[in-house]
């Protein structure tokens, strides 16, 4: 049976030479930002994997079709269309069958990449349990995609808007490992340090790519998260940020806030606190995790 999706160009060719490759989400560019920063973000992402010497392949849905790697053309017209589906592992297959259009999240992406046979995904920030799930159980289908897709994802973190304590639990008990890059303390997206220390620690893409491999020879289910610190230069720290999550939390809850609209609102609030800072921090971010998964993927393939 042909894998219903396709690749671009540049990405078969890759995956034919045995090439690194590195999986991008496209959520970012649909609903992180507005155009045309959305697609400036986009093209320095993918610029950074081809600097750290490996193919990027932008995963999204276009017009039913799953696609492995987006053309100029094709990242462009993204960034401009409105209305488009943010879609996880439960909506992805109904898209397709309708012929929809939309971007992947953190679990659609991995089911791409996973499919193509890319190993290495970047993305900004994983989902996770968010605050005051033991009442809604409002839980991110990320964490269960972790434990069964086979996909080392490099992300700086969980949203920091999440139930840190409760995320890092809930990956322990799925068989997850949570390993923070270079440091012993578990990043917070746009905060080096969440107050939380990793349960593992690397220092190298080496070693990285070596612990992907062994869960392979040991038959083990599921992906490995690694977080990665943004640069200090780019950070907001934790002690700073609190609070304003805290205010736009209490917000959120005044207005009745609720479901898939309680993420968005708080970014915005969080965005308009910190005067702009948390996008660019949120850049900032993802260039540098780009960097580090094409490294991976470059020892992946030595």
């Amino acid at each position: 049976m042909t894998p219903d999706f396709t690749t671009s160009p540049e990405v078969q060719e890759a995956l034919d030479q045995s090439r690194p490759v590195v999986a991008l989400e496209s959520t970012i560019i649909t609903h992180g930002m507005p155009y045309p920063q959305n697609l400036e973000t986009a093209r320095l992402v993918e610029q950074e994997v081809r600097q750290s010497g490996a193919v990027p392949a932008t995963v999204a849905v276009i017009n039913g079709d799953l696609c492995v790697g987006l053309e100029s053309q094709a990242l462009e017209a993204l960034a401009q269309t409105t209305g488009v589906a943010k879609l996880s592992r439960a909506d992805l297959a109904v898209c397709m069958a309708l012929g929809g259009t939309g971007s992947t999240t953190v679990s659609a992406t991995m089911i791409a990449a996973n499919l193509a046979g890319i190993a290495v995904f970047a993305t900004g920030g994983i989902g996770g349990v968010h605050r005051g799930a033991e009442h809604t159980f409002d839980i991110s289908a990320d964490l269960q995609e972790l434990a069964q897709t086979p996909v080392t994802v490099v992300c700086a973190g969980a949203k920091a808007i999440l139930d840190l304590p409760k995320t890092l639990e809930t990956l322990e008990t799925l068989g997850v490992p949570v390993i923070a890059y270079g440091q012993d303390a578990l990043p917070a997206f746009w905060s080096r340090d969440s107050g939380l220390t990793a349960p593992l620690r690397l220092d190298e893409p080496a070693t990285i790519a070596a612990s992907h491999k062994m869960r392979a020879r040991l038959g083990l289910p599921g992906g490995q998260l690694i977080a990665n610190p943004l640069p200090q230069t780019d950070e907001i720290p934790l002690e700073i940020l609190a609070p304003l999550i805290a205010q736009a939390h209490s917000e959120a809850e005044e207005q009745d806030i609720t479901g898939k609209q309680v993420t968005p609102f708080l970014l915005r609030r969080i965005y308009e606190l910190t005067k702009g800072q948390s996008l660019a921090a949120n850049i900032a971010l993802i260039r540098n995790n780009a960097r580090l998964a094409a490294q991976i993927a470059v020892e992946l393939y030595r």
